[in-house]
């Protein structure tokens, strides 16, 4: 008996061209697929934060300060008209002054010319300073000059460490820490500046426009010098604050700075410099690199790094000055912790 014939199953050419795709269109899937990462890079690097920080250089603090200052808030965005009316808080770096350390803490001299230029722009000013490693803050004032150029300046100054306070939630969450206690006139600010010196700091590397608002805790709940801070990790701390607080803005006295065993043991360093910007994170990675450091190694400046601002060169816009104008190397410690920092292996050290 003849056995059917016995056909093969016929091919289904569409599943198989689906089970395996042609050359031609791998490759097409291929550079659609690079083109759609390409084109997500091309919108990451156009929607990233941008910046504006000013230089000014040859400052001294015995000129026309306030006309620096102005031209730096200026350039930098800022207009008049957004401060009238509005409460502005001064921050200096009164941390433990000394009249024979005077690279220590902020000059009297630019505090009251950013005071002048904020009134003449119709704000209400006062200075504010929890200072971390005196508890008497009178002497603090005394000691810095400070409290004389008040005075003298009728300027309301209020002590951050002994204030009543609020809480606030922790919008970093850098730290356990579920939320911060600020004094009131911190809260009630329109607008909080931090006029800080810059310095070298023999833990985290640089002390400048972040690490500052420190100052703005009161001791009354972090201790002296901020032992719950410390104790909860400095540049995650630092964090925190920048984060969680508002409305922030730098001028950082760059005239007489500190290098070596900074923020207290350190040695002058003269820069004549000012620094002005609206986005710390940006000042503070200029003003690493301006004394040889590199900006994305500094703890505080890597967790913050696009989250609160940039701190690539590339995105931020130069006012004033060129940096690069003014790079002048600091002195560091000679630390293993410390050494990575330096923007050029045989940078300067001090033992």
């Amino acid at each position: 008996m003849k056995q059917p014939d016995t056909d093969p199953i016929p091919r289904d050419p569409t599943c198989e061209e689906m089970q395996q795709p042609s050359r031609r269109a791998v490759l097409a899937l291929g550079g659609a697929a690079l083109a759609c990462v390409a084109g997500a890079k091309a919108v990451r690097w156009a929607t990233a934060p941008r910046a504006e920080v000013f230089v000014a250089r040859n400052q001294k603090y015995d000129r026309d300060l306030e006309q620096t200052i102005q031209d730096g808030l200026q350039s930098c965005g800022f207009r008049p008209r957004q401060f009238d009316g509005k409460r502005v808080l001064l921050k200096p770096n009164l941390v433990e002054p000394s009249r024979e350390i005077p690279q220590m803490t902020t000059h009297p001299a630019v505090i009251i010319a950013a005071s002048e230029v904020f009134r003449r722009w119709g704000a209400s000013v006062r200075v504010g300073e929890a200072p971390g490693h005196v508890r008497d803050t009178e002497m603090a004032l005394v000691e810095s000059g400070v409290g004389e150029a008040l005075r003298d300046a009728d300027l309301t100054f209020a002590d951050l460490n002994y204030e009543q306070v609020g809480w606030r939630r922790n919008r970093g969450r850098f730290s356990p820490l579920k939320g911060l206690y600020f004094p009131q006139n911190v809260l009630e600010a329109d607008f909080v500046v931090s006029m800080p010196k810059l310095k070298t700091h023999h833990w985290v590397g640089l002390t400048c426009s972040m690490k500052n608002f420190y100052g703005i805790l009161p001791g009354i709940k972090y201790g002296w010098p901020k032992n719950v801070l410390h104790h909860n990790g400095i540049p995650q701390t630092v964090a925190d604050i920048n984060a969680t607080i508002s409305h922030t803005l730098a001028i950082v006295d760059g005239i007489d700075c500190m290098e070596g065993d900074g923020p207290i043991l350190g040695s002058l360093k003269h820069m004549g410099l000012v620094l002005v910007g609206k986005n710390l994170p940006a000042v503070d990675a200029t003003a690493a690199r301006i004394i040889g450091l590199r900006p994305e190694k500094i703890s505080y400046l890597q967790l913050t790094a696009d989250r609160l601002g940039p701190i690539a060169e590339s995105r931020i816009e130069q006012r004033g000055e060129r940096w690069q104008d003014s790079a002048n190397a600091f002195q560091i410690l000679d630390e293993p912790h410390l050494r990575h920092l330096r923007a050029t292996p045989d940078g300067p050290l001090v033992s």
